[in-house]
């Protein structure tokens, strides 16, 4: 048994599919938006410092050293004292800043190794806004 189909409107014609097809659309789409994501710039969150240059002249006698020591709540220590906050210790580094370059003492950051990186950032912001030349994170080996 033979079976006949019946078209739309009556003829042996398919009739014409008035859609588009979306899927090439939907393709060319998720490729564009996968290059616009790829070539977004990655933005770093970082505190920019400038590095002291080759105007630094080289001096035979032992340097004078400032230690401060973070520890693990945040608590800054000045050569071993406690500091008071924040503000008694940015007072401190302005001392220091007022000097000229060569007679500036060198400044040791001693973080615990508990410490959040805000608080070791901040201090860091905070020397070099207030022109301190000489600084170095001292026992950074405990972190790797």
């Amino acid at each position: 048994m033979e079976t006949k189909r019946k078209f739309a409107g009556g003829g042996n014609e398919p009739e014409m599919m008035a859609e588009m097809n979306a899927t090439p659309l939907i393709d060319v789409m998720l490729v564009l938006l996968i290059m616009l994501i790829i070539t977004i710039p990655i933005q770093n969150h970082s505190v920019v410092l400038r590095m002291p240059g080759s105007h630094l002249t080289v001096v035979d006698k032992e340097p004078q050293v400032v230690t401060i020591d973070i520890d693990f709540d945040g608590t800054l220590m000045w050569n071993g004292t406690t500091t008071v906050d924040r503000r008694g210790l940015e007072i401190k580094l302005q001392t220091i800043g007022a000097l000229p370059i060569q007679a500036q003492p060198e400044v040791h950051l001693r973080p615990n190794k508990l410490v959040a990186y805000k608080e070791l950032a901040a201090v860091l912001a905070s020397a070099q806004r207030l022109g301190i030349a000489k600084i170095g994170v001292v026992g950074y080996e405990q972190f790797i």
